[in-house]
Formats: structure tokens, C-alpha cells, sequence
């Protein structure tokens, strides 16, 4: 099986959207459909909905996309009620498989609960091994379970105060969308790592990842759910509780380089402004002398317009891209499967030609796309082809729900800058810095004792513990010292 989008395949990825609307006049899972097409970008490997008509739950989970799968009138209807909730999934924890497909669902004692999450547990194996000590029966490897086990098994009486037991147990990033017969609750955690937003459509509450989500259902953004905060919904009513000790903010800064629309609102900040000011920055911070601004599609396209932009240098489209070749197809030998690259992608030979060019691209992770692209250029004629990447140096891994290669993938942890730009085959490759990515933010510069984002990815600085991944390292150590002794 090839992948028809190279280009894609070197990225990190979210690894979900949510959705969830409650109060409608009973088309609640068609609104969802709508949401979750919407959020595609953010996870096409599976999706699901769940709904309520007030007397029980309805759900529907395949893998694929939601074009196909939600499309259906059959499907739908098999969905009724005034509530749902859904979700776009990009694996981080857990197989590919339907039993990781979410809206996860489960009988409690107190009746129904079906629960979206974005984002991960970081001390979900410990947690985990825990229940399954105590009993817990576990129907799924993904991370998202734990957080139903906990609340089924909490000492609390009410479900609400069981809910929060169970958030106050675990640690990273989250934003749920979460159906009882009680009502919704959209929540996200204590430092807002992971998005979530709040709309009405004629007196419905909406809950979503993006705000770009309302604007195709025709819904009105209201805010942004705060950090630690939940806000519960009974019909079309909100009341919204704070149940944890507040703490300065660190929303993940990768929403604004790659992995939001760039039609969305985040932080208050359009996405797409923000990625055109990434892309005039770095040409402040990293000018080239060249014939071309090339942006590489589609992600290139903002930053691209904004270093074009700043530099007076001219944009143009020199990588033309399909849009209806399917996300993948079979080949059976080598030299059709590398002719199928060039279906999805494909160099503008006659403007390239002779021309020093400069490529925007918004991150480098292995360096194997940056090379494909290098190359093409090359293979079209190009004099010179420097790169230019609008975030900084991808050095670490991502454990708050971006699926992220190991750190010993990471180009940019194991080479500098110039041996990046001998692997990639380059003239030149710079990246925006990390100061110049915040200032780009309306930021000075990057605070080093109180950063306003969560920057991991690019400085290493994470803002919760890792309790999994640090007991994983431990064993790994000790597995190499006995290895070492015998």
C-alpha cells in the first residue's frame, strides 16, 4: 500500500477531533456529521458518533473517514435524539482498531456514559494496571478508557463529583466532550494543552476542537472553554465549575503552526494571520537571496505568503498539488509505485526551471519529505533551493496527544542544522526560532520562567509530569544494564 501524499507523511499529527451538541430539535447526530467533516484534518483514521433520545444511547463507530461512513441517511437516523457527541481519530495510544474507535461507551451505574477525548493520558499504563488489580475489565487499549474506569469505581456520590475524582487522578492533556442521561460536559484540562470551544445554533450548545467546526454547522462562537474548566449542560442550559486549583495556561503552540484549520480561531488569534506572521519573521530572521517563494502544499501556503510578503521576493505555486487522487492506492512494482508520487504532487517544471528558489515548509520531522521535495526541484531544474521551516528544530517527542516519531527520528535531534542540510540535499535551511515564533505570537519573546505555550516539541520543556514514559525510560535503563552484565 502506498500513501499517494508524501509530503503528509513526515508530519506530526493530532490525534483527534471532538464534536458534541445538546438541545436541538432531535437532528443532533446530523449537526455532528457536519462538525466532524469539518475536523477531518484532525484524525482520518476512524470516526464515531453517539446520540440520545432521552430514553437511550445510539452509536455508530467505523474506521475511515466520516465522508462514507456518516453520510448516510440509513446511519442517521439510526441516530436520533437532541443530543450527540462524535469524533475524528488519529491513533497516539492504543491499536488501530474499533474497539479504540470513541465515543467510548459504557453501562454505569448511574446509566449511560459516552465520552470523546483529545489529547493524552500521560500516566494511563500506571492507572491502568491499577484498575485491572482491583477488577476493572478494560474492553480497549486506549488510553481514553481509563478515565470511564475511574469514574465508575469512584467513592464520590454523585456523577459529576465521580467525574471529578477521576480528572483530578490523572495527568497531561485532554479535552472531552462526555454524554450521561444527566446531561453534556465539555471540559478541558488545568492547562488547556488541547483546544475545545463553545457555540449556540438557535439555543443548542455546541461544543468543538475548532471554531471553524460552528462556522460550517452555522453555529455562533461563544469562547473558549477555559483552562480546568467544566461546563455542564442539562437541555440548553450551561452552568460552568471550576474544580481545580488554577495554574498559568500552556495551550499547545503547534496548533498555530500546523495542526488547526487555518481558517480557525484559536487563542483569540486567527490562525492563518499567525502563520503569515511565522512566515515574515523567519524572513527578518533568515533572509536568502533568491528568485521564488515556493510554499509546500498546503501547510506551506500562509507562512509562504508572509516570508513572500516581507522579503519582496515573489510567491508562487511551483509544487502543484491534486485533489482527487484518493489518500491511498496499490502499485505493484517499484518503478509505477514511485511514478505515483508525482499524482498527489508535482513540480511546475516550466516555472521552476532555472530559477533560485526558496521552500516553506512548517516543520521538518524525519527529513524524509523535505528530501523528496528538494529533490523534485532539482530533478525540475532549480539553480539553487534553500528551505525555510516556520517553526524551530522538532528535538523532542510530543506526549499530550500528537503522534510523534521517537526522539532517535527526530532529524533535528540527532543532526545540527548543517547536517540537516546536507541530509536534505540543500543550499541553505534555516528555521524560525523559538523567540520569533512567540513574537509572531504577539509575544516579546519566549518567557523561559513562565512560558505562555506548551513548546515541548521544539525546547523540551514539558509542563506536567510523565509518569508512563519516565517509568518506560527507567526499565529500558535497567534492561540495558542487565544486558550489559551478562
Amino acid at each position: 500500500m502506498l500513501t499517494t501524499n508524501p509530503f503528509d507523511d513526515d508530519k506530526l499529527r493530532e490525534e483527534c477531533g471532538i464534536f458534541g451538541v445538546s438541545g436541538t430539535d432531535g437532528e443532533a447526530s446530523a449537526l455532528v456529521a457536519l462538525g466532524l467533516h469539518a475536523l477531518q484534518h484532525r484524525g482520518q483514521e476512524a470516526a464515531g458518533i453517539t446520540s440520545w433520545d432521552g430514553h437511550q444511547f445510539h452509536t455508530h463507530r467505523a474506521m475511515g473517514h466520516v465522508a462514507g461512513n456518516f453520510d448516510r441517511d440509513d446511519i442517521i437516523r439510526a441516530l436520533p435524539g437532541t443530543a450527540a457527541c462524535g469524533h475524528v481519530r488519529y491513533s497516539t495510544t492504543g491499536e488501530t482498531a474499533l474497539r479504540n474507535v470513541q465515543p467510548l461507551y459504557a453501562e454505569l451505574q448511574s446509566g449511560g456514559f459516552a465520552i470523546a477525548h483529545n489529547g493524552n493520558i500521560s500516566n494511563a499504563t500506571r492507572l491502568r494496571r491499577e484498575l485491572v488489580r482491583r477488577g476493572s475489565i478494560f474492553q480497549s487499549t486506549s488510553d481514553t478508557e481509563t478515565i470511564i474506569h475511574l469514574v465508575a469505581t469512584s467513592n464520590y456520590r454523585t456523577l459529576l463529583d465521580k467525574f471529578i475524582d477521576a480528572l483530578k487522578q490523572v495527568e497531561g492533556a485532554y479535552s472531552l466532550v462526555v454524554m450521561t442521561p444527566e446531561g453534556m460536559i465539555g471540559c478541558r484540562d488545568p492547562l488547556g494543552i488541547r483546544p475545545l470551544v463553545m457555540g449556540t445554533l438557535d439555543g443548542a450548545i455546541i461544543f468543538a476542537s475548532e471554531t471553524v467546526a460552528l462556522d460550517v454547522v452555522g453555529a455562533t462562537f461563544v469562547r473558549a472553554i477555559d483552562p480546568g474548566e467544566l461546563v455542564i449542560v442539562q437541555g440548553t442550559e450551561t452552568r460552568s465549575i471550576h474544580p481545580f486549583p488554577p495554574q498559568p495556561s500552556r495551550p499547545c503552540i503547534f496548533e498555530h503552526v500546523y495542526f488547526s484549520r487555518p481558517d480557525s480561531i484559536v487563542d483569540d488569534q486567527s490562525i492563518y494571520s499567525v502563520r503569515k506572521a511565522i512566515g515574515a519573521q523567519l524572513a527578518i530572521e533568515s533572509p536568502v537571496d533568491a528568485d521564488l517563494v515556493i510554499p509546500v502544499p498546503d501547510s506551506g501556503v500562509p507562512a509562504a505568503i508572509g516570508y513572500a510578503q516581507q522579503s519582496g521576493i515573489p510567491f508562487e505555486l511551483g509544487i502543484i498539488r491534486s485533489h482527487y487522487i484518493g489518500r491511498t492506492f496499490i502499485q505493484p512494482g517499484d518503478k509505477v509505485r514511485h511514478l505515483g508520487v508525482k499524482l498527489k504532487h508535482n513540480a511546475n517544471r516550466a516555472l521552476i526551471k532555472g530559477k533560485r528558489i526558496i521552500l516553506i515548509d512548517d516543520s521538518i520531522v524525519r527529513g524524509t519529505t523535505s528530501l523528496k521535495i528538494v529533490t523534485m526541484m532539482r530533478e525540475a531544474g532549480a539553480a539553487e533551493v534553500h528551505m525555510r521551516i516556520a517553526s524551530p528544530p522538532t528535538r523532542h517527542s510530543c506526549f499530550y496527544g500528537v503522534d510523534t516519531p521517537e526522539r532517535a527520528k527526530l532529524l533535528a535531534a540527532q543532526l545540527d542544522v548543517g547536517g540537516m542540510t546536507d541530509f536534505i540535499h540543500a543550499d541553505s535551511l534555516a528555521f524560525v526560532s523559538i523567540d520569533g515564533l512567540y513574537k509572531a505570537l504577539g509575544e516579546d519573546h519566549r518567557s523561559a520562567r513562565a512560558p505562555s505555550h506548551c513548546d515541548a516539541c521544539f525546547t523540551g520543556d514539558y509542563p506536567t509530569t510523565l509518569t508512563d514514559q519516565d517509568e518506560s525510560e527507567t526499565v529500558d535503563q535497567f534492561a540495558l544494564l542487565a544486558e550489559r552484565v551478562n
